[in-house]
């Protein structure tokens, strides 16, 4: 599933040939996307001009003179900007075209993507109303996290994936952010020490921004806007290495299956 790094990244491909074109035509291949599109879909877009192109925690904003199209990439989407006359792949569903002659492309094999036309405030959408702090925002500290993991029984991995308390941590950034503080990711939240909680939050912020840098991580069917994979793979200290050994000390990591996410660790490194 395309995390925060990665909606990051194609937000930041977007925004430098969206912002101040015009949309021309608005072509819709298939509306069964996780929330149907609406018949008058196209007709909300088509001549509006791009004024903006935001993120909040994994949804993409971009905004227009009329509204805000909200975009959340699913577990498999991506958007690509491509000549307008490119011919569609299979799953490729959304056209936005641009008056450059370019078009975003809108790609999502399973369809548990979604786009809505929102009028006014996007962050009063139901979908937004709720997130957190974003993680690499002023907003997000030790002294936030550590308020938010008092009396918490509930496994320090799973209340940094909750989007309420920070908003688009999802599993790949956890475990790794959880191994660069050296925390166990099966620790109850409300035991850890006020320092290990400064590491971890220390630790989301770099491992996330590190992983924009690199565009992102591709395990199997995210592409950032221009087609090609994010490189974070490569950096990677315990995400999908089950068995192999720690990049640090040589114990083999170890693999569990928790809230119905992968979860990895180094039972050395993360106490």
């Amino acid at each position: 599933m395309p995390e925060l790094p990665e909606v990051e990244t194609t937000r930041r491909g977007l925004e430098r040939v969206l912002v101040g074109r015009r949309i021309v035509a608005v072509h819709v291949r298939e509306r069964r996307l996780r929330w149907p599109l609406p018949p008058g879909f196209e007709a909300q877009l088509t001549g509006r001009r791009i004024t903006s192109v935001g993120r909040r925690a994994k949804y993409l904003l971009i905004g227009t003179d009329a509204g805000t199209l909200l975009v959340h990439l699913g577990m498999s989407g991506n958007l690509r900007v491509l000549a307008r006359e490119q011919v569609a792949l299979t799953h490729d569903h959304v056209d936005i075209v641009l008056d450059s002659g370019r078009c975003v492309r809108f790609n999502d094999p399973r369809r548990f993507g979604t786009m809505q036309f929102v009028r006014g405030d996007p962050g009063r959408h139901p979908l937004l109303r709720n997130l957190g702090p974003e993680p690499l925002a002023a907003g997000f500290d030790a002294a936030h996290l550590w308020r938010c993991t008092r009396g918490r029984r509930v496994a320090v991995k799973q209340l940094i994936m909750n989007a309420g308390i920070v908003a688009g941590v999802g599993n790949i950034y956890a475990n790794e952010a959880l191994f660069r503080a050296g925390v166990n990711p099966r620790r109850a939240a409300g035991r850890l020490t006020r320092a290990a909680v400064a590491r971890l939050a220390t630790a989301i912020k770099r491992v996330l921004a590190s992983a924009i840098r690199a565009g992102g991580t591709t395990l199997r069917d995210y592409r950032r806007t221009d087609g090609t994979p994010g490189y974070f793979r490569q950096k990677l200290f315990v995400y999908e290495r089950d068995g192999e050994p720690c990049r640090v000390c040589g114990t083999p990591i170890r693999h569990a299956v928790r809230g119905q996410r992968s979860t990895y660790w180094c039972p050395s490194c993360q106490t």
